[in-house]
């Protein structure tokens, strides 16, 4: 059951109606107020001048300030924020950019650089050869061609071998005997 009970309306407000008296005035005042504009029309004074003789004061100054100040939505008209955080984003002209100084790069594209920088660094150290590792790898291509020059005269010593036997057997051919 709703708090009002069965009685009580939304919210507890009591219903108003306008009368048809006052709908009617108001139309009057509506229509009087069109006429009073299209005779002002008419007499050579645009609604804009109507305007600025209602508004002493008003002119190209405030229209400036309207423009410059961002139109708030909601609340924020009302209340004043003082946050330190909050930044307004200011646009900048073409003409107040400055193309010659040097960008700040961000940590990030600095580290990146610099990790960079030092790849190179080691690449080059070494295919000269003065890294641990270079080091290393050439020991080890030292050793691995140290073996493969051993088993190439192994294999040329036994393909002599081979030959030989070959040429031994050729001068004693048993099926030449018949």
């Amino acid at each position: 059951m709703p708090r009002g009970g069965r009685k009580g309306g939304h919210k507890g407000r009591v219903r108003t109606y306008t009368s048809p008296e006052e709908i009617d005035a108001q139309m009057k005042e509506e229509k009087e107020r069109k006429k009073h504009e299209q005779e002002q029309e008419e007499a050579g004074a645009a609604p804009n001048d109507l305007a600025e003789e209602k508004l002493p004061g008003s002119g190209s100054e405030d229209s400036d300030d309207e423009n410059s100040l961002r139109r708030r939505a909601g609340v924020e008209g009302l209340i004043e924020i003082e946050n330190p955080n909050r930044v307004a984003q200011k646009s900048k002209k073409v003409t107040q950019i400055e193309v010659d100084e040097p960008r700040q790069l961000s940590r990030r594209e600095r580290e990146e650089i610099e990790k960079q920088k030092a790849k190179e660094r080691y690449m080059k150290m070494h295919l000269a050869g003065k890294t641990d590792q270079a080091k290393a790898d050439l020991a080890r291509l030292a050793i691995i061609k140290k073996q493969r020059e051993d088993a190439a005269k192994k294999k040329e010593e036994e393909k002599k071998a081979k030959d030989a036997a070959a040429a031994a057997a050729r001068g004693i051919n048993p099926f030449a005997m018949k």
